[in-house]
């Protein structure tokens, strides 16, 4: 009989509960957002965020059981997110999980939250392996050969600003509302992405690594060479410069996704991650994908963005592997997935980089 997991994730500003049966049937999935909390200060306040985590998990772990029909006695198991992210908010996620592991009797499992991300897929569709998996998200970007539940190798990632956090920055640039991805891309759309130029870091540099901290302070010098020259920023120039520096984020993700194919020969591009959800790069890298002949995936927005449900199934992959985690379990803000590879530089304000 499948197994059924809690799954418990506050890695960042979501506070998520999640119960999952190792069918692949998500029972229930509960979602707490923070963006409220954290609009006026144009990011995560990681202090805010982990007080948030500390007063809800409970109440959605309640919520997630209720929806689901089921108690802890139902259980086989419990999943948590022991990292990488916001310590204050992985803490309170890992010592919830081991009071309820403690208080139940049933077996405790440390996820790491990357890994729910990259087996994603194979819980919204069943996929085997080997698959490439770009996580693209607000705190991290990379590429993610998985040969197995455990088994990761990355090919790249970001050096500085993932993705969604450049997002965030230009839309705090240009005086859009958070959360930055919507925002720019809303503005976008009436916007003429050939009006600035904005440059593509490393597309000359071989290999998969990506930065976008350079691509920011493009954006930030061209609204302020705009500002002085004609005394403000007009609405129309809003627009094109958040198609602008939309294009040149998907180019480079193009670029770099179309390398890591031709050097993986993955059947499978699977894409995670709220940055996900930009139709133009999503519509970017399934072009890729059709050229290389892989298949394209993309999880359910719900699924791809920070949730319980991914860890709960995480959980059970581990599970089924053989690993049971102790109360010494410690939540850690950095967790490569890929040990062997070195380690990426930067942090950012959205978490830490693994």
């Amino acid at each position: 009989m499948a197994p059924t997991f809690l799954g418990i994730e506050s890695s960042c500003d979501d506070t998520a509960a999640a119960v999952v049966r190792g069918d692949g049937t998500i029972l229930s999935s509960v979602v707490a957002g923070q963006t409220a909390l954290h609009a006026d200060f144009g990011g995560v306040v990681p202090e805010i965020a982990a007080r948030a985590h500390a007063e809800k998990l409970d109440l959605c772990v309640e919520q997630a059981l209720e929806q689901a029909g089921v108690t802890l006695d139902a259980l086989d198991g419990i999943a948590v997110t022991a990292g990488p992210g916001l310590i204050g908010g992985v803490l309170s996620g890992v010592m919830l999980a081991k009071g309820l592991a403690a208080g139940s009797g049933l077996p405790l499992v440390g996820v790491n939250h990357l890994a729910g991300h990259a087996l994603t897929p194979r819980l919204t569709d069943g996929v085997g392996f080997p698959y490439l998996m770009l996580l693209v998200s607000g705190g991290h970007c990379q590429f993610l050969l998985v040969r197995g539940a455990q088994d990761f190798t990355r090919l790249g990632g970001t050096i500085d600003d993932a993705p969604g956090e450049a997002f965030d920055k230009v839309a705090k640039l240009l005086g859009l509302p958070q959360p930055g991805g919507p925002s720019v891309e809303a503005a976008a759309q009436g916007g003429d992405a050939r009006r600035f130029v904005f440059p593509r870091p490393l597309l000359g540099r071989p290999g998969c690594d990506l930065s976008f901290s350079g691509l920011k302070t493009a954006v930030l010098r061209q609204r302020d060479a705009l500002a002085t020259a004609q005394g403000g920023l007009h609405e129309q120039d809003r627009r094109d410069i958040c198609a602008g520096f939309q294009a040149a984020v998907a180019e480079v993700l193009a670029e770099k996704t179309r390398r890591a194919l031709e050097q993986t020969q993955a059947p499978v591009l699977a894409v995670a991650g709220g940055v996900a959800a930009n139709q133009t790069l999503r519509s970017a890298l399934m072009a890729v994908a059709e050229a290389a002949g892989a298949r394209f995936l993309a999880p359910p927005l719900r699924l791809c963005t920070d949730n319980a449900a991914m860890i709960a199934w995480a959980g059970i992959e581990a599970f089924r592997a053989g690993q049971r985690d102790g109360m010494d379990l410690a939540a850690r803000p950095r967790w490569p997935l890929d040990s062997a590879a070195a380690p990426m530089l930067g942090t950012g304000k959205r978490g830490a980089k693994a």
